[in-house]
This record gives structure tokens, C-alpha cells and sequence, in this order.
């Protein structure tokens, strides 16, 4: 068995966590919405159609915010088509993913799903298709209170009050050339800009997320984040991250390192945004909101099918990976690297929540069962909550095709609001056991309390709808006074100190 060393001191902090940094998504594609979280007929449905044995895993995850309604759907959507009586609504050939919008759950359906759901909606706004003025527009009958066009309609549509939804996205992966409306970054910056600008003076309490980069491999990477800046530091609150990481090669020592990457991809980005700061002598700091991130290739194969056929069915089953063990133990390393940069990523969401890559999948007419992935996400929402620690680590490595030194423990520790201390440690070794030490010489009066492991013999193990346990965490046995612990081989682990 390897050794391995982690050193906490409550004075090496790396930054408060922001509850936002556990949101999610989901998105009008394929199944997320209809047979997900609405399904009027389901055994479970409420009187609005929303199915409450999906609401009940959606809320054991404490999630904070949701963003809605895409993803490459918003850049065709018009939001008007989801307000007003239902049986009115257009059904609308959905360009992004080659479907059918029925347009039956809309903005004050989701709203009220959020609610219930105990979330906080993240909005996006169409900067595709559509402009500055429509933005505006939706900003206003979501949060204004006045006698003005939109606001009344909103009244009239059945909400008196407000919505008060505070974080807005600027549009989605506008430098990608598959996205409805793409521009260049020049183009981008102009009208993210003057929508921003106008969103601020109808409501100035409002967060806005520019486009960043989609993914770190995109050829206009740095140049667009500069661009982007130039255009709209003054008016923008956060730069957009996203990236997805497959294992299509079959190499799992590799697969399980791509945390570095995302790693390299947020100081990449932080450093753009702090040359753009430099450059105007300004005293406002953007920060991160990784708003798309996960394990996505599972579904590949079957997905280009359905896009070639263009039969443009509703509510088709795309994206529906079924994850496997190994994925959560990636996913708990990606979430690792997120808190490892606390002091910058303030918002970020696992994408997407129910059936669409996703934690928590169902079945039409049928049950809701967990992901593997769902637990590693469920345990940093629900303990991963007060002040990023930078722990000191002594760890074996092992070496990649890309990486020449990756750690065998990735780790981070989570000052809580109670005082106690949460780890979560991931064990990349796929044969060996590690016995981590801990150091808790600043904690002199914290002792182990609890040990939460996820592990499985079977990298490739999933759960289904009939064998929905299969991967699921499990407590270990610990002694109050032990100062090390065996972390299983590739294995996902909890430590809480009380």
C-alpha cells in the first residue's frame, strides 16, 4: 500500500465557495424537460404536470441554481412562444438538436419548477437569432414591477409579483460554428455588449456571463476571451467556461488526469481575465462561471444517428449516457478542481441534471434512478459548503501520455460553517490501496467522524432503473483518534472532521 500526506492549516485559504459553484442545467434537448422534470400523467405528477419522484433527486442534491433554457437551444428560441395559455402555443421546429419545441413548459412553468425544486434560476438570453431588444424585453417582465408593456403582460400571464431572477447568460458558445447565429468575437463582443448594457439600466441588480471559450481546444481560444473583455469588461460580471472529457480511447489513467487539464484551462482563463484588468487600470475583478462541465460520449454513436435521420421527433432520447464508475470518479475530480479555484469560479453547473448527460435519469411513465455520478455531486453540494482550504500534499505519481506527473491523491478540504472539516480525496491508483496521512496541526481538536467511499471492482459498472444500488456510497468504519486513512484503490472518498 502507498502512502500519501495531506497538511491542513486553517490559514492557507484559497478562497469562500459559493454555493452556485453545485448549480446545474437543463436544457430543451431531448428528454431533459419532457418525460424529466415534466410529464403530465406520470403516476408522480403534480397538478402541474411535474414529476415528484424526479423533484425528490433533484432535491436531495441541494442544487442552488439551474441555468435554463439552453445551451444551443436559446440561440433560435423566442421566449414569447412559452408565455400565455398553453393551448395556444406554437410548436416550433427546434434547429439545435433537429427536434419538435412544443413550447408546453415555458418561463413561468420553469419558475415555478425552480421553486419547488428549491433552485434559483440561471436565465439565458438569445444573442443567436435575436438581439439587444429582446433581452431587454424579457429582463423587464421578469423583474420590473412597473406599469410598462412587459411587466403587465407578466401580470396578466398569472405572476403579480416578479421573478427576480439575478444571473443572466449573454447567449451560449457564440464562437462555435455550430451554434444558430455564430459570429466572430468582434461581432459577439458588440452585441453582448449593448444587451448587457441595456439588461443593466432596465434592472442594475442583475449578474451578466459573457461567451468564453467553448472548450479549451477551440482555435480562437485567448484571442476570443480578449476580444470579449476589450468589448464588455465594464458591463459583464463573469467569462463562460465550458468543457466535457470522454474515455473513447479506453485509457483510464489518462481519462482520470483530465482534472489537469480543466485545471490548466481556469488559470488560463483567469490570467486573460486579469491581463484584460491590468490593461484598464480597473479595480473590478471578473471571475469564472463554468457553467458547462461533465464526463459526454457515451451517447455519441446513437445521437449522430438521430441528427443524420432529421425526422425531428419530440422530446427524443439524446445524450442519455449512462455513466459508469469510473466517470464518477472523474466527475469527483472535476469538482475537486473547482474548489481548488474557489477564489475565482463563482458560479458553475454540472450539465445537465435529468436525463440529458446527467445525475439522475428516467423513464417515461416509469421510475427515477442515480447516475453514478450523482453521489460524488451530491456529497460536494451537501458538504463542500464555507472556505476552500489549499491542503499541502504529499502524494506518489504516475505518469500519462500528457501528463509526466500526476498525483495519485487529488484532494481538497472545505472549512465548514460549523467549524469542522471536509475532505474529498480521490485515489487515481487503479491497483493499489493509499494510506493518507493527515496533519491536523492547526485542527488540534478535530478528530475523523465519518468516511464516505464510492468504489466499485468494476470501473464499468452503472446503475439502472432495476439495480439502481449497484454504485452507490457506503460508510466506513472509523476510530475517533485515527490520523490515517485507506483510501481503495480508485476510489472516491469523504472525510468529515468534527
Amino acid at each position: 500500500m502507498q502512502k500519501a500526506k495531506l497538511i491542513l492549516d486553517r490559514d492557507y485559504q484559497i478562497g469562500q465557495v459559493d454555493p452556485r459553484i453545485y448549480g446545474s442545467f437543463l436544457e430543451h434537448l431531448g428528454r431533459a424537460i419532457y418525460t424529466g422534470i415534466y410529464e403530465p400523467g406520470h403516476p408522480t405528477a403534480d397538478a402541474e404536470g411535474f414529476r415528484q419522484d424526479t423533484l425528490k433527486l433533484v432535491k436531495q442534491l441541494g442544487v442552488p441554481l439551474v441555468r435554463w433554457p439552453g445551451g444551443n437551444f436559446v440561440s433560435g428560441y423566442r421566449w414569447e412562444d412559452g408565455i400565455g395559455d398553453p393551448a395556444s402555443r406554437p410548436r416550433r421546429p427546434e434547429m439545435a438538436w433537429f427536434s419538435t419545441e412544443s413550447n408546453q413548459v415555458g418561463l413561468h412553468e420553469f419558475v415555478s419548477w425552480a421553486k419547488k425544486a428549491d433552485t434559483e434560476v440561471m436565465m439565458a438570453v438569445n444573442l443567436g437569432t435575436r438581439g439587444p431588444d429582446e433581452a431587454r424585453d424579457l429582463v423587464e417582465y421578469c423583474n420590473l414591477n412597473t406599469n410598462t408593456y412587459f411587466a403587465d403582460l407578466r401580470r396578466k400571464n398569472g405572476a403579480k409579483d416578479p421573478f427576480g431572477i439575478k444571473l443572466w447568460c449573454l447567449g451560449n458558445e457564440m464562437d462555435g460554428p455550430w451554434q444558430i447565429g455564430h459570429k466572430t468575437a468582434k461581432e459577439y463582443a458588440r452585441v453582448a455588449h449593448e444587451a448587457g448594457k441595456l439588461m443593466k439600466w432596465i434592472d442594475p441588480t442583475i449578474e451578466l456571463v459573457a461567451c468564453g471559450s467553448s472548450n479549451l481546444n477551440m482555435p480562437t481560444f485567448g484571442h476570443w476571451e480578449d476580444t470579449v473583455l476589450e468589448e464588455c469588461y465594464d458591463t459583464i460580471d463573469y467569462v463562460s467556461m465550458h468543457q466535457y472529457y470522454s474515455n473513447a480511447s479506453g485509457d483510464t489513467p489518462e481519462f482520470l488526469a483530465r482534472s489537469l487539464h480543466m485545471d490548466q484551462f481556469i488559470k488560463g482563463v483567469v490570467a486573460i481575465c486579469d491581463a484584460a484588468q491590468a490593461r484598464k487600470h480597473s479595480k473590478k475583478q471578473i471571475n469564472i462561471s463554468f457553467d458547462e462541465w461533465n464526463v459526454w460520449y457515451h451517447s455519441n454513436g446513437h445521437d449522430q444517428a438521430y441528427y443524420d435521420s432529421r425526422v425531428w421527433h419530440e422530446a427524443p432520447p439524446l445524450l442519455e449516457d449512462i455513466y459508469t464508475f469510473e466517470d464518477a470518479l472523474l466527475v469527483g475530480s472535476m469538482l475537486i478542481t473547482l474548489l481548488k479555484h474557489a477564489d475565482r469560479v463563482k458560479v458553475a453547473c454540472l450539465a445537465q441534471l435529468v436525463n440529458v448527460i446527467a445525475p439522475i435519469m428516467t423513464r417515461p411513465g416509469g421510475g427515477a434512478w442515480c447516475n453514478t455520478i450523482y453521489w460524488p455531486y451530491m456529497h460536494a453540494s451537501l458538504y463542500g459548503r464555507g472556505t476552500a482550504l489549499q491542503p499541502l500534499v504529499q502524494s506518489p505519481t504516475f505518469a500519462t501520455k500528457e501528463y509526466d506527473a500526476v498525483p495519485m491523491l487529488d484532494s481538497v478540504a472545505i472549512l465548514n460553517p460549523d467549524g469542522g472539516v471536509t475532505i474529498f480525496a480521490v485515489n487515481r491508483d487503479e491497483k493499489e490501496d493509499l494510506a493518507l496521512n493527515l496533519d491536523l496541526r492547526a485542527f488540534p481538536n478535530l478528530k475523523p467522524k465519518e468516511h464516505l467511499l464510492l468504489h466499485h471492482d468494476d470501473m464499468h459498472a452503472i446503475n439502472t432503473e432495476e439495480n439502481p444500488d449497484n454504485v452507490v456510497p457506503v460508510t466506513m468504519p472509523l476510530r475517533g483518534d485515527e490520523a490515517e486513512i485507506r483510501l481503495p484503490a480508485r476510489s472516491w472518498n469523504v472525510i468529515r472532521l468534527g
